[in-house]
């Protein structure tokens, strides 16, 4: 059941940027740092225009492709290192990477190239993209499945529709569940995925949360488990955009089932954990922009980490919403997917 929700003040942050993707909080709790799919990544200072970052690796910016998240070191404020996910190479062979570089004022240095998803893919879209810090240090992304290449979500030899697990260098780590299965791409943590455009870590429980792009119909929130086969496209609640039938199931054996599907689509984008003073009842819920629906929704999460129900919040908010994030202060900052896109921070 979907129920309304609170009252909120919208402050506006930016307005004009081009489509968006990602936020970031700098260390002193006042300037931000914001991807823009084109291939910017800006620095939002109150009461200063926004500061172009230099030094950004070129990007293949075609169809769903260009750059997309940001994510700082967890040691950020010592070593000043950040990640940025983004799609590399042509229309004939591109890829979602992640690039490491230390920020250096007002320009990216020591910028290199840590991941990059194989195999390469001649579609414009499916790029996931989403990247987040688990409890042990090791960092994991979500990969799409390129659309024409669905069936490489279920085929571990395949870089695509997965969400992989590497170290702070980029490295496959040791402890994934296909490093020493033959054929199977060491870094992969799980499988059967989409076109995921959320992660989040809640950091009390270490729970991995994702949700992901159906087709029409079937989009899904998924807490992710080591090994997990998330069904991608062998069970699915959505239907191809022609009407056809993609697969005969909904659920599967030894796949794993969404702990939220959409029918129809919302087209969700941006994933928090919400763990903030600002609205205590909410501790442990998830917060989903929606892309379609032009909308936040709060998904009411229990203990165990089921979920016991959804609400729509923010209800004077009705755009294509691309992030969500929890700051410091417990603020929730969103960004629009427009091309005068918005970046807006959202309290009680």
């Amino acid at each position: 059941m979907i129920t309304p929700a609170s009252a909120e003040h919208v402050t506006e942050i930016a307005r004009g940027l081009d489509h968006p993707w990602s936020i970031a909080f700098l260390p002193g709790g006042t300037d931000v740092l914001v991807t823009l799919r084109s291939g910017q990544l800006l620095k939002l200072a109150p009461g200063q225009a926004p500061q172009a970052i230099a030094g950004v690796p070129q990007v293949f910016h075609a169809g769903q492709g260009g750059l997309f998240d940001v994510l700082l070191h967890p040691k950020f404020a010592d070593n000043h290192l950040l990640y940025l996910s983004y799609a590399g190479g042509t229309k004939a062979a591109n890829q979602t990477r992640i690039a490491r570089a230390r920020l250096d004022g007002g320009r990216l240095v020591e910028v290199q190239t840590i991941f990059r998803v194989m195999p390469t893919k001649d579609t414009p879209v499916h790029f996931g993209g989403r990247m987040a810090w688990l409890p042990d240090g090791s960092l994991v992304m979500t990969t799409g499945d390129g659309f024409d290449y669905r069936e490489q979500a279920q085929r571990r030899q395949s870089g695509l529709g997965k969400i992989v697990r590497i170290t702070a260098d980029g490295r496959p780590l040791s402890g994934n569940p296909f490093a020493a299965a033959k054929g199977a791409q060491a870094s992969i943590w799980s499988y059967g995925h989409r076109n995921p455009q959320g992660l989040a870590v809640d950091a009390v429980t270490g729970r991995l949360w994702e949700h992901e792009h159906g087709p029409q119909g079937g989009d899904e929130i998924n807490l992710i488990v080591k090994g997990g086969n998330y069904g991608w496209p062998v069970a699915t609640f959505g239907k191809d955009y022609s009407g056809a039938t993609i697969s005969p199931f909904q659920r599967y054996h030894g796949m794993i089932d969404g702990r939220v599907v959409w029918v129809p689509s919302i087209a969700p984008s941006g994933l928090a954990v919400y763990r903030g003073p600002l609205w205590p009842a909410w501790a442990g819920d998830l917060i989903v922009g929606a892309l379609a629906a032009q909308e936040v929704r709060r998904i009411d999460v229990d203990a165990a980490g089921r979920v016991v129900g959804q609400s729509r919040i923010f209800p004077s908010i009705r755009a294509r919403i691309r992030d969500v994030r929890v700051a410091p202060d417990g603020a929730v900052w969103l960004t629009t997917d427009e091309e005068k896109g918005r970046v807006l921070r959202v309290t009680p």
